[in-house]
């Protein structure tokens, strides 16, 4: 048998250039209309017991070259463990070296999270108990764009993630959030249910995630530098969801991300938006803070430097809730997770895993419900 490579499927993303025997040189393909590249998504035939050797050689231009650092790339041989492969970054090229143990095996640049699975996520959510499921509007390509609502309480929560589609750790945090909290029995869910109405969208992004893609949607917009002004040509998946904002307003938003060069799990906030009060600013920090107590897989030493007063970026979703519903108190947080692993608790065959991602959203929602 001679080794073959495949990415024509669900979020399939790899550019095959030449394969000598067992090795192959390949390229990550850009987002269309867009000059983001950086996930990977791909299937290896014909190798049984034998070494091979992937270099993707066009990493140095990649839209976070300095991401590749210490990175390991994940393979599975069923699809549902993901574990690190060997993996160096030289001169622009990352090499994996691996020999499968069977006919196929995948690689990734994180844990897929695939659109089948998203179906099923939202379909088996909606059938708990007092949850609704609303369409709140359709992508580019026309998917829906799903908005999961449960509890009765005054405080409006929104949740969301996967602007960035190859954030998929977004969505594997989706998953442990809405397990908790459809679960009866459940004290944190029951609280937080009692406490707010929350809005939950696990994918903002579908035809992104759908084509493979890093960081845009199907004509190439990235979601989050458009809630200022989105509009229905370049952004309808954000134009539904701040119009559905607008109508309940937000007390409470997480925008959940993946950050691809920092390894550690942290949050940003909303300083420097024009609106900012110290209210708002001390529950961010109280939060924030609590979080890191209240798990070993948050820390606040890594993260990003906060904007100076009056220089938020108001195009970010973040920022323009803190600022846009700031007479409500808003707290508006967007959390990143990484693609290497949290160094402050390593794991050092998984990396940052979906099992991870999923127990830190039960961290997360643990302490909203003591912080509201």
């Amino acid at each position: 048998m001679t080794m073959k490579i495949n990415a024509a499927f669900d979020s399939g993303n790899i550019i095959v250039t030449s394969i000598d025997g067992t090795t192959a040189n390949l390229e990550i393909r850009k987002d269309a209309h867009s000059d983001f590249y950086q996930w990977f998504h791909f299937r290896v035939s014909g190798a049984r017991g034998k070494k091979i050797t992937l270099r993707i050689t066009n990493c140095a231009g990649s839209a976070y070259p300095g991401g590749w650092d210490n990175y390991k790339a994940r393979f599975s041989d069923d699809r549902a463990e993901w574990r690190c492969a060997e993996t160096n970054y030289d001169g622009g090229v990352l090499t994996i070296s691996h020999t499968p143990a069977l006919d196929s095996i995948w690689f990734a640049y994180f844990a897929p999270f695939s659109t089948e699975r998203h179906h099923d996520l939202v379909q088996r959510t909606a059938a708990c108990a007092d949850v609704a499921l609303i369409e709140l509007g359709q992508s580019i390509e026309g998917q829906p764009i799903d908005c999961l609502r449960m509890g009765n309480g005054p405080a409006q929560v929104w949740l969301y993630a996967r602007q960035h589609p190859g954030e998929s750790m977004a969505e594997w945090w989706m998953e442990g959030a809405l397990e908790l909290l459809t679960d009866p029995e459940n004290e944190t869910a029951r609280s937080l249910r009692e406490k707010c109405t929350l809005h939950i969208i696990p994918n903002m992004n579908p035809d992104g995630s759908r084509r493979g893609h890093l960081r845009t949607n199907a004509v190439g917009t990235n979601l989050n530098r458009e809630w200022e002004n989105p509009s229905a040509d370049r952004s309808p998946e954000v134009l539904c969801v701040r119009n559905a904002m607008d109508e309940t307003g937000v007390h409470w938003a997480m925008d959940v991300h993946g950050d691809e060069a920092i390894p550690a799990n942290f949050i940003a906030g909303f300083e420097g938006i024009p609106n900012w009060t110290d209210v708002q600013g001390n529950r961010f920090y109280a939060y924030r803070n609590a979080l890191a107590e209240h798990t070993p897989d948050f820390q606040t030493r890594l993260g990003y430097p906060a904007s100076a007063p009056g220089r938020a970026n108001l195009t970010m979703s973040t920022n323009q809730l803190a600022n846009r519903f700031s007479h409500l108190g808003c707290v508006s947080i967007t959390l990143e997770m990484p693609f290497k692993d949290h160094d402050p608790n390593p794991d050092f065959d998984q990396a940052w895993s979906p099992a991870r991602c999923k127990a830190l959203a039960r961290s997360c929602l643990e302490v909203l419900s003591q912080s509201l």
